[in-house]
Parts: structure tokens; C-alpha cells; sequence
């Protein structure tokens, strides 16, 4: 059954209780709940928040997170979604700004909070429980989260999502993505990540089972989708299981999926339709692909339905409903859209409705006065057969002030020095072609999952790595 357009969050997930109360809702291991048990346990700690304006909630893959989530959006109260990666001032910064009337977390992260010097009260959501009669409407202009920025550099934003903003994301899900009763969503990514709290909850409002356990673990006991990164898809291709038929649908989201690891994907997950979106914390859906990807490794994809984008001095500006209110500061939001318009940096282009990226405004680099683009770089290598992932960053330089240098990651079949350097030169103007290509087991990640740019320009101004592509680019 479909809901109305826009209804929000809770109220959806209150129409799938009706509908099937005893579907199983969350499979945590241990732990399962149907629909109906988890359904009064949201009540009961709805009801427990009182007249709270917020919660931070630091979340774990379990049943007690998504219940104290999931209560506080139902009764209009701000969800403040702390991650395990906050440094201790970083969390003292966040707790000043955004005034939680309470902190919820499992009882083993308790350690954690104390470790990073928080010296208040720490509430589980059973602590929260109240047989007291709950708010039971939110309200369009309620404030619904206040995520956390994962930058690689800089301190960590604050930004504000609103109820209707998570709804009509909500809406586009629905009309994109084929999840319903009866289906399986596994969600493997912790749930301070926002994909996949978003993909917990779209689970729920669908009425399907939402498996929390290990990937592997999800998908050999009969998933049919997978809410997923790139990072993940990876471990899927190499834990050796499948081929897994009954696999629908695969949503991914972050880094842009090479075409190569949705291939090696494919082989997995034969049947599963390979759905790839762009957006950020701040926009919301904007853009998606599916299948295998295209040939152009720029492209990310399509508009999603009601997105506008637009190029203004090189940059990417978006234009929809599903945007952010701003960013949370002690002067309260600032830097929100501008007439409708927001942009986060990234440079691109779009044409007849399709989307390309051109890599983060901030990340350009400036050789002996000519601009690079790592970017192109990236495409340029994940072109190369044997490639399955690619970064490219900065490293000084004493004649150029800097130059590109790039990481890659190899399959199984990897190619030859000779034929890699031949190919950048064939696709890369020379102020492009790298000055040093490593190979790595993996690339260095930040702990919430991006790439660590700082960290590999380091490893590769240093001159490490491993492999026959660790020398100088040939003239």
C-alpha cells in the first residue's frame, strides 16, 4: 500500500504497524522484535521525552538505537546523531550547540562517552520509557535531525534536517527504489552513518524486515536488498559467497562506484539492480545510476524527480525540496540555501537532465600555475583495466609548488607499469599525468569511511607504497 505524498517519517512506519503487526521489523542477532513490540516501545519512549526541544543519541547497529531514533522523530523532538569518531572537543563543541535534554546510548557505549570526558547523565532508551500519554504529531516544520559533518579537514559542521525534508526524500525513495512487505533490507554500516540510518528507516516505512546483522550474514539468509557503500560492496566481492539469486536491489551511496567493482559485484549478486546515488548531507538525493554504470566515470547519473541543478563560476548548485534548513551555530542557522540554491562545493556539469562531477572545488591543485583536476586523474586510472580503485592528491613539489600523485588499488589480473603509464598518457594532459602512482592494499579512509586525503598525501609525498607503478611518471 502506498502513503500519501510527503507523510512523514513516523506516520508511514505507523501505517506498516497497522497493516502487519506481526512482520518481523528488525533482526539484530540476538534480538529481533515484529512490528507491533517495536511500535509500543517508540510509544513508551516518545512519551518519556516530555517537552525536550532535543536528544543526542549515539547510536549502535541494534533494536534500542532505531527505538530511541524513531521515538523522538515520532514526538517532534530533534535527533542530534552523534558517531563513534567524535574527538572529545569535538563532542563538547556539539553538545554546547545543540542543548540535548538527554543523552541515549547502549549501555557499552557508555565507556565510550565517558572516555571523550562527558560527565552528565547517560540514558539508555529503556531508562526513557514512560506510560505517560505521548506527543503523536511531529509537524511539517519540526526540526527532525542534527547530523554531523565528516569532513577530512576542519572541524565538523552541524546541519539541520526538517521533517518535510526527510519526507520527501522519503517520497523519491519510494518512487525509485523497490522495497515493500515482505522484503528484506539488510543494513550493515553502523547507524551514526546517515545512509544507513536513512536506510534503516526506509525499511521500516516500507513494512519490510530490516537486518542489522553482518553483510554476509544478511545476504546467505535471504536479503533481498542491501543498503550499501562501495567499501562494503568490496567486502561482499571478497568474502566469497554467493552467487546469491534472490538479491533484488543494491543501494550505495558515498565515493563514486567504479564500474569495475560493480562488475565483480555483478557476479555476486547476478539478479540485483546496481543503484548508485549522488547527494551530501546538506542536498539530500540528487542525482542516480543503475547497472554497471557508464563508460563515462564523471557521470553521476540522472536527477532524481523535482531536482534542479545548475553551474554557477564551475560549481555544482542544487534546487529541490529535499534540502537542509542550515547549519546549526551559536547564532543559530546560517549558510543555508540562497533562494532555493545550494551548493557544496563540488564542480560539474549537467546535460539533458544527467549529472557530471568534476571532484570537490577543494580539492584542485595548482601545477607551476596551471589547474589539475585529481578527478580526471581518478577516471583516467579506473579506466585501466585491472584498476578497482583509484585516488588522486597533492604533494609538494620544490620547482611546481605541487604536483599529482595517485594510489591505486589492483585486482586479481593487474595490469603492466608499461601499459598503465601508456594509457595516462594517451587520456591526461601533461600537467595531469601523475608524478608517482603506488599501489596499496587499500587506501587510507577517515573512520567514517571517506577517503583521508591528508593522510595519503603524506604517505605519498614520502615516497611509500609498494609495487611496480612507485616511480616517476616517464617523460
Amino acid at each position: 500500500m502506498s502513503d500519501p505524498a510527503s507523510a512523514l517519517l513516523t506516520d508511514r512506519i505507523a501505517r506498516r504497524v497497522a497493516e502487519h503487526p506481526r512482520t518481523p521489523a528488525i533482526l539484530a542477532g540476538t534480538d529481533d522484535v515484529d512490528y507491533a513490540t517495536f511500535w509500543h516501545r517508540v510509544i513508551r519512549v516518545a512519551a518519556g521525552l516530555g517537552d525536550m526541544r532535543r536528544i543526542a543519541v549515539l547510536p549502535t547497529s541494534d533494536i534500542d538505537s532505531l527505538v530511541a531514533v524513531t521515538a523522538a522523530m515520532h514526538a517532534g523532538v530533534g535527533v542530534i546523531l552523534l558517531h563513534r569518531h567524535l574527538l572529545a572537543h569535538q563532542l563538547t563543541r556539539v553538545l554546547d550547540l545543540a542543548q540535548p535534554g538527554a543523552v541515549v546510548a547502549a549501555a557499552r557505549q557508555h565507556r565510550r562517552l565517558r572516555g571523550l570526558g562527558f560527565t552528565g547523565v547517560i540514558h539508555t532508551a529503556t531508562d526513557l520509557e514512560s506510560d505517560a500519554t505521548p506527543r503523536t504529531s511531529a509537524g511539517e516544520d519540526a526540526e527532525l535531525l542534527v547530523g554531523i559533518t565528516s569532513g577530512t579537514t576542519g572541524e565538523p559542521k552541524l546541519f539541520v534536517r526538517g521533517q518535510m525534508s526527510w519526507a520527501r526524500t522519503l517520497d523519491r525513495s519510494d518512487m525509485v527504489f523497490d522495497i515493500g512487505h515482505s522484503d528484506r533490507v539488510s543494513v550493515p554500516g553502523v547507524l551514526d552513518h546517515t545512509h544507513f540510518l536513512y536506510g534503516a528507516l526506509h525499511g521500516l516505512t516500507r513494512g519490510a524486515t530490516v537486518d542489522l546483522r553482518s553483510v554476509t550474514h544478511a545476504l546467505t539468509e535471504g536479503a533481498t536488498h542491501l543498503y550499501s557503500v562501495p567499501t562494503i560492496a568490496w567486502d561482499v566481492v571478497r568474502s566469497g559467497i554467493g552467487p546469491l539469486d534472490q538479491v533484488r536491489e543494491v543501494l550505495s551511496s558515498a565515493a563514486r562506484w567504479p564500474r569495475t567493482g560493480r562488475v565483480a559485484l555483478r557476479s555476486v549478486l547476478p539478479n540485483a539492480s546496481l543503484v548508485h546515488f549522488y547527494g551530501a548531507s546538506e542536498l539530500s538525493f540528487v542525482s542516480f545510476d543503475r547497472g554497471i554504470g557508464e563508460a563515462d566515470e564523471k557521470s553521476a547519473g540522472e536527477l532524481f524527480d523535482g531536482v534542479e541543478a545548475r553551474i554557477a563560476d564551475g560549481l555544482v548548485h542544487i534546487r529541490s525540496d529535499m534540502l537542509f534548513d542550515g547549519y546549526l551555530t551559536e547564532a543559530g542557522l546560517r549558510d543555508g540555501p540562497v533562494e532555493g540554491w545550494m551548493s557544496v562545493g563540488d564542480r560539474g556539469e549537467v546535460r539533458a537532465g544527467r549529472l557530471r562531477l568534476f571532484g570537490r572545488d577543494s580539492e584542485l591543485l595548482i601545477r607551476a600555475g596551471l589547474n589539475v583536476v585529481p578527478a580526471e586523474i581518478e577516471a583516467a586510472l579506473l579506466a585501466i583495466p585491472g584498476i578497482i580503485e583509484a585516488a588522486c592528491v597533492a604533494i609538494p613539489d620544490a620547482r611546481m609548488g605541487e604536483a599529482p600523485a595517485a594510489a591505486v588499488v589492483l585486482d586479481e589480473n593487474p595490469p603492466g607499469g608499461t601499459e598503465v603509464w601508456r594509457r595516462l598518457r594517451a587520456a591526461l594532459p601533461s600537467p595531469s599525468m601523475p608524478v608517482r602512482v603506488a599501489t596499496m592494499a587499500s587506501l587510507p579512509r577517515t573512520p567514517r569511511g571517506k577517503l583521508d586525503r591528508p593522510a595519503l598525501s603524506a604517505t605519498l609525498a614520502a615516497g611509500r607504497g609498494t609495487g611496480f607503478l612507485d616511480e616517476s611518471a616517464p617523460e
